[in-house]
């Protein structure tokens, strides 16, 4: 008998002890089923131990021993060892979160085979030049598999209907379904763009890298990051190797992946994040592992996908917010992705038109060599022209400005788009009784409730809460509710009533809830069926719109004073974003921001384009204020239902930290910025070291104290380098 220590998904720091009979082999990373008092859980081998601490008799045999995936390789545990300890989370909990769901059931996988598409007999009789040419896209499916079997996903490449047409070939008996080979396929590259100077200079600068290194690819927009993307993959590919690329949104992936598959026409990819079914993801995850799939291309979590023959990871819009997990392992995968690079020796490319202050202070210090694109891809192509409105000098329209309106008429007489962007989707942010003041706060949140007019509901965006919209006052009962504010759907009232004949979409979480929404709106944008967009950021990152020329900036002012010292960074990021949407192509793009303080220095950087001052400045008053880069911080966070529980546990947490007497900086207790969620009271605790491994060093020796403190009705969380507040 061998015993095998066993990470289990269980609110424990610590590996659990089972027996093995010793004609079972088992080895490191192996998923196994085990007893847990009554239950049976799925669990993985960290590692074998010769002894143990626990008498025989407690020791419990391993049910079953999982054979359907090859075990997690040795590279991959120590990643989630160092993550598990790096962001003070439990081993078992980090480890099971890394793999996909069907891996961590205990069911067996049941590998469908993947299915590709070839010609039929009657298909490869078929003369393609006599074939019907207002079929385009069956013309294409046709000619490609000339060549030689392709997957849907490879065929969908060639266009965004292909799936459909592929449907109709099936049916006409032209093309025939086989089993799809998912060994590595042969390496060819299109090389379908020639590289401007920089590009060059960049791609030659990573790919003559040896070992571990971290570079800053700090490109404006429309400067071809992709492309730079693009030619380094080839180069890791080449050597035989695997890229790994990290993408912040799902909304992102498939014009990407249908991007570098006509790049690698017959090269396998695939993509991982939370939009594809359990099935689908884990079957991805296994190509990977396999060293089958040679990119992959996926959000946050594919950060722990098993990949044998990784040579590169590239991550895009490395500044964005949705890197950071903000619930259970709360990671971020651009700094999980570093130190995987720096664990594998190999390089890591983060690019971004904005990086975060951390990243430009660290290329600025050194530690990550900075690589500039400074020009536009396309050589016409010029940056927007920025300019301001001042708000309380102008005529308004329901919020949109008379000026704005009059150069959006202006795009739609040229059969050009307009861009109106506002980061608030409902009709009203709140509902307002102008007699006594009441506001439509929500019963169970400290938030208001959201207007959204078309579905007549009052909307709560923190907790879901809704409710129809009060036909009177519910305090005085006065009739006469007013919405104050815009949000998208107002908006798009507002330009609809302007432009009556004009094509109006509206983009945000609410009208792309359908799976096929986005994907439509996309396909209707580039056909130029679209006027006037009116969008959230859902609208503002790696978008190509060839023919938007004017991007208007509605209400951008709440950030200017915000509690939050991240507050103007991330609007200058998303201004920056969403302006370099416009004048991607021949056409001169402008950017109009409606502001009530045109003369903020936050405004002026924009208008001159210019973010090496504007981070300068930013760096300097965060290094006068002791803000991050310049320290480290940690955040406990503490949930509810009673003030007295919430606040005693954080009093005593606090009480403790100050007691083990480390050099770090120990707050006070303060609410949280919504102090009430969901009905549960919301507090937290700061902690701030002057250097990571003091930081680290105090949070090991905490985390005793906090284990013992009772919590069993409270939500608690430690966030290491947190980004909200």
């Amino acid at each position: 008998m061998s015993i095998v220590r066993v990470a289990l998904d269980v609110p424990l720091s610590t590996l659990f002890d089972y027996s093995v009979d010793e004609g079972i082999p088992v080895a490191a990373g192996q998923r196994v089923i085990v007893p847990f008092g009554k239950r049976q859980l799925t669990g993985v081998v960290m590692e074998q131990a010769a002894t143990t601490d626990m008498t025989p008799e407690r020791i419990k045999p391993v049910t079953h021993v999982l054979k359907d995936s090859a075990p997690l390789s040795g590279e991959l545990l120590g990643l989630l060892r160092f993550c598990s300890d790096y962001y003070r989370y439990p081993i078992g909990q980090t480890v099971l979160s890394a793999l996909p769901v069907r891996l961590r059931s205990g069911k067996p996988l049941v590998s469908k085979p993947a299915l590709s598409y070839r010609l039929s007999a009657s298909g490869a009789a078929l003369d393609i030049a006599a074939f019907p040419k207002r079929k385009v896209v069956q013309r294409r499916i046709l000619a490609r598999l000339v060549q030689q079997p392709c997957s849907l996903a490879q065929l969908k490449s060639l266009s965004p209907t292909a799936g459909r047409q592929l449907q109709t070939l099936l049916q006409e008996g032209y093309v025939e379904q086989c089993e799809e080979e998912t060994s590595a396929g042969e390496h060819r590259f299109e090389q379908t763009h020639t590289l401007t100077g920089e590009q060059q200079e960049a791609v030659e600068a990573v790919s003559a890298a040896l070992g571990y290194a971290c570079f800053l690819l700090h490109g404006i927009t429309g400067s071809g990051k992709t492309e730079v993307y693009v030619h380094l993959m080839h180069h890791a590919l080449q050597s035989g190797g695997q890229a790994l690329l990290l993408v912040p949104e799902i909304n992102l992936t498939p014009q990407l992946e249908n991007y570098f598959r006509s790049r690698f026409p017959d090269l396998n990819m695939v993509s991982l994040h939370s939009g594809l079914s359990e099935g689908a993801r884990a079957h991805n995850w296994q190509l990977a592992q396999q060293g089958a799939a040679q990119i992959v291309l996926g959000t946050r979590l594919s950060v722990f996908a098993e990949l044998p023959g990784l040579a590169l990871i590239i991550v895009d819009e490395e500044h964005d917010s949705s890197f950071k997990q903000q619930d259970g392992l709360r990671y971020s995968a651009r700094d999980v992705a570093i130190f995987r690079a720096s664990q594998r020796r190999i390089p890591i490319v983060l690019g971004s038109a904005t990086p975060s202050l951390e990243s430009y202070y660290n290329a600025q210090s050194n530690r990550y060599r900075m690589l500039r694109l400074a020009g536009r891809a396309l050589a016409e192509a010029r940056l927007p022209a920025v300019r301001c409105i001042n708000i309380n000098q102008t005529v308004m329209h329901n919020g949109i400005s008379e000026n704005l309106l009059r150069e959006i008429g202006q795009r739609i007489a040229g059969n050009e788009q307009s861009l109106l962007f506002i980061n608030r989707r409902g009709y009203a942010p709140v509902l307002m009784c102008a007699a006594c003041g009441w506001l439509s706060g929500c019963m169970h949140c400290a938030g208001k409730m959201v207007l959204h007019l078309q579905e007549k509901r009052l909307r709560c965006h923190h907790c879901g809460y809704q409710t129809r919209v009060p036909v009177a006052c519910p305090d005085c009962g006065n009739p006469d509710l007013l919405p104050v504010g815009s949000g998208t759907q107002r908006v798009e009232s507002v330009l609809r009533e302007r432009f009556p004949d004009s094509r109006i979409l509206r983009v945000d979480r609410d009208s792309t809830r359908s799976r096929r929404a986005w994907q439509t709106m996309r396909e209707q944008i580039h056909a130029n069926e679209v006027d006037i967009l009116v969008g959230t950021q859902m609208l503002a990152k790696g978008h190509d719109f060839p023919a938007l020329t004017l991007v208007g900036v509605l209400n951008p002012d709440s950030a200017l004073y915000s509690s939050d010292f991240r507050a103007a960074e991330k609007l200058f990021a998303q201004l920056v974003q969403v302006a370099g949407r416009a004048g991607r192509a021949d056409k001169p793009g402008e950017v109009i921001i409606q502001t009530a303080f045109p003369e903020h220095p936050l405004f002026r950087a924009l208008q001159a384009h210019d973010f090496e001052g504007w981070a300068a400045s930013q760096l300097a008053e965060r290094k006068m204020a002791g803000f991050p880069p310049f320290v480290y911080q940690a955040m406990l966070r503490v949930e509810g239902k009673l003030e007295s529980e919430v606040y005693g546990y954080l009093d005593q947490a606090r009480a403790a930290a100050i007691a083990l007497r480390h050099e770090v900086e120990v707050f006070g207790v303060v609410p949280a910025a919504l102090p009430r969620r969901a009905n549960h009271l919301r507090a937290q605790l700061l902690i701030q070291g002057r250097t990571r491994k003091e930081l680290q060093e105090f949070l090991r020796a905490w985390q005793p104290s906090l284990d013992a403190l009772p919590s069993q009705r409270l939500r608690c969380s430690l966030d290491v380098d947190p980004l909200d507040f």
